[in-house]
């Protein structure tokens, strides 16, 4: 061979030696046996100065054999490493990726098939010098028997300029895949709750997702002597909502509520690691929570008729009532029966819209109607034309045959009475009542069939006053006769229904604009004054109705500014400031209100606005936010789905001594706020 030949290959021999070199000082030894293998890798060349040296321990594993998660389950064992004899290492610490889950025969474990690399942070203790590792490793490996594997593995590091090896993107594709905070992931742990004892116990865990969830799972870590079953996994919201509801085994002497658990949530690559305390629910089971539910919203239907958003309907009512002294029991009762249609027609229709606009993957929430300048100009058009007719400007004629079966005129006949059931249906949605939030949660946080038995328990409770008077007419057909009294008081009444339309242009205002409002308010004036001087002014009227629709669409604005009454009591709402506020010290009070929720105006005035709440509010240690829902805006949406509620008021209190907030009633009162903040505050 000629000596250059000679030279050329004893070149490609020696650069083949130093890469070997290379190569062996990025991983271990290679520990194999017919049960796999296991190696140390580095995703760095030397150690460089870093404070972490990223290694990883990779394991490879025959088809069919697993092996184990920090936390295996029913069975099991997680992999340990001793590092004695190791140099120049502080500590080490094993992070562990999102596992699979693995059910055989009622047991329940998590773990890795194939190959798995445990992404490892090495703290040398003098940074930039090698670092000497020796790795004695203990795992367990099963299949249809179980077997120990011991490993002893060596990786020796030298000093220089830490570059990436070509392990770096083996330990970079697992280390992905270990749990993060659930910020960083998109997912949101909204609460937890154990509920049950016995075989019944329970663990019910709400979630949200910022994109929806695929094939999401839930994995719980806890003291031992407690153990879970497989979860069953509900999905809402067009797939954003997930709540695992999961069996609970605790030890005999011990409660699963105030124990803490650390819970893994899982949707694919995704996965967020959090420690909660669940609280305590009501036991039993499924049927026992929906009929828990049910009268929750019967309750607060039958409120929801003290409310204030109900009060302007008040007028009607009163009308229908006194309208039917000295007359028949039968006519009364079929009058009253027809207005309780009315409620409970129009409940089956907006349990319907929540049915289909969460099919469509959309928000819903109690009241989100009214964020639509459509829908406020439908009902400006609806009560201006109900206190006309009760201002006696017109009357609707039916057919002969119709007018004879069912009366002469909307506040005579069955119709009118019908009607009258569903505006009040329709003005008492932008108001919440005790136990409504409740039941409305429930409702919108699950399937049709729960939403269509919530929405008819509220609609029964609304309705209750109706059905009371038709089953017992005498409390009607006793008042005094109508008389010529009858027409004063229509007018009387009427007024109410103005003041509704007027709060209703205030709404609109707020949300497309003054322009907008002034628009439509001027229409519903020029249609009043024609039903009242002109002889045939439907058509007119008819004609005014439909511009007053085109109204928003032309003069409206497409943003409506920013709302805040005291820039130096409230600061506009910011959900991610919250754990940096309580952090710092501060006590964080929340406030998600709406121009048209007339519940949220009352606590506003009541109770917020009081003295003594708003000097407080205004003390340094504490921060006011403000959230105004009265425009969609997806971030509140979200932030109520996160606490399980769909409506408004909705207020909490954070603080040092409560992170997760304190939620208080949907009425306030003086005390109530103040008690929370003193509590929030404390250390």
């Amino acid at each position: 061979m000629p000596p250059g030949k000679i030279a050329q290959v004893l070149s490609i021999v020696f650069g083949l030696l130093i890469f070997s070199q290379s190569v062996q000082a990025l991983d271990s030894n290679l520990a194999t046996s017919e049960f796999g293998t296991a190696r140390l890798v580095s995703a760095v060349t030397a150690t460089g100065s870093l404070e972490r040296i990223p290694l990883g321990l990779h394991l490879t594993l025959p088809e069919g054999w697993k092996t184990y998660w920090r936390s295996p389950g029913d069975a099991g064992l997680p992999a340990r490493i001793d590092w004695n004899g190791s140099s120049n290492l502080a500590d080490a610490e094993i992070r562990w990726p999102i596992p699979e889950r693995f059910s055989l025969f009622g047991l329940e474990t998590f773990g890795y098939e194939h190959d798995v690399v445990l992404p490892i942070l090495a703290r040398p203790t003098k940074p930039g010098e090698p670092m000497s590792l020796a790795a004695n490793v203990d795992y367990l490996v099963c299949k249809d028997i179980c077997v120990p594997i011991t490993a002893a593995l060596a990786l020796e590091l030298p000093a220089g300029t830490a570059k990436p090896s070509e392990f770096a993107h083996l330990i970079d594709r697992f280390n992905v895949r270990v749990p993060s905070a659930a910020t960083a992931a998109g997912l949101t742990i909204a609460s937890a709750v154990a509920s049950g004892s016995g075989t019944a116990a329970r663990l019910t865990v709400s979630t949200r997702s910022d994109i929806p969830f695929g094939k999401p799972d839930l994995l719980i870590e806890a003291p031992p002597g407690h153990a879970f079953g497989k979860p069953r996994v509900e999905r809402y919201d067009g797939g954003h909502i997930a709540r695992f509801v999961v069996p609970a085994f605790p030890p005999k002497d011990e409660a699963l509520p105030g124990t803490t658990l650390t819970l893994t949530v899982t949707d694919g690559d995704r996965a967020a690691e959090v420690q909660v305390t669940p609280a305590a629910g009501a036991g039993g089971s499924v049927a026992s929570e929906l009929a828990l539910a049910l009268l929750a919203a019967l309750i607060g239907g039958l409120i929801l008729n003290l409310m204030p958003c109900v009060l302007p309907v008040l007028s009607i009512k009163l009308l229908s009532v006194v309208s039917h002294g000295g007359a028949e029991r039968s006519a009364t009762r079929r009058a009253f029966l027809a207005s309780s249609a009315g409620i409970l027609g129009s409940f089956a229709l907006l349990a319907s819209a929540a049915v289909a606009v969460k099919a469509a993957g959309a928000t819903v929430g109690w009241g989100m109607q009214f964020q639509e300048p459509l829908f406020l100009v439908f009902m400006i058009v609806v009560v201006t034309l109900f206190a006309a007719n009760l201002w006696g400007l017109f009357e609707v004629m039916l057919p002969a045959g119709l007018g004879t079966m069912l009366g002469s005129t909307p506040s005579q006949g069955l119709t009118g009475h019908f009607l009258t059931g569903a505006l009040a249906t329709l003005l008492a949605t932008p108001c919440s009542a005790p136990f409504l939030g409740t039941a409305i949660a429930y409702a919108l946080s699950r399937g049709a069939v729960e939403i269509y038995a919530i929405f008819a328990a509220l609609g029964l409770g609304l309705a209750l006053p109706y059905l009371a008077v038709a089953a017992f007419p005498g409390l009607a057909t006793r008042l005094p006769r109508p008389g010529a009294w009858m027409a004063t008081l229509r007018r009387v009444l009427a007024l109410a229904l103005a003041a509704t339309a007027l709060w209703l242009l205030w709404v609109l205002a707020s949300s497309s604009g003054r322009t907008a409002a002034l628009g439509v308010g001027a229409i519903m004036a020029a249609a009043v004054a024609a039903l009242a001087f002109l002889p045939r002014a439907r058509v007119a009227v008819a004609g005014l109705v439909i511009f007053a629709f085109v109204v928003p669409a032309a003069l409206g604005t497409s943003a409506a500014p920013e709302k805040i009454e005291d820039a130096t009591l409230w600061r506009s709402f910011d959900r991610q400031a919250i754990p940096r506020l309580v952090a710092e010290g501060k006590t964080v009070f929340v406030d998600v209100t709406a121009d048209w929720c007339l519940t949220c105006q009352v606590n506003k005035r009541l109770v917020v606005g009081n003295d003594s709440v708003s000097a407080r509010l205004k003390t340094p240690d504490v921060v006011a936010l403000r959230a105004d829902w009265t425009r969609p805006d997806p971030a509140i949406a979200e932030y109520l789905a996160s606490h399980g509620r769909y409506g408004i008021p909705f207020n909490v209190v954070y603080g040092p001594s409560r992170p997760d907030g304190i939620v208080l009633p949907e009425l306030l009162t003086v005390g109530s706020v103040l008690e929370a903040l003193d509590e929030a505050k404390r250390r």
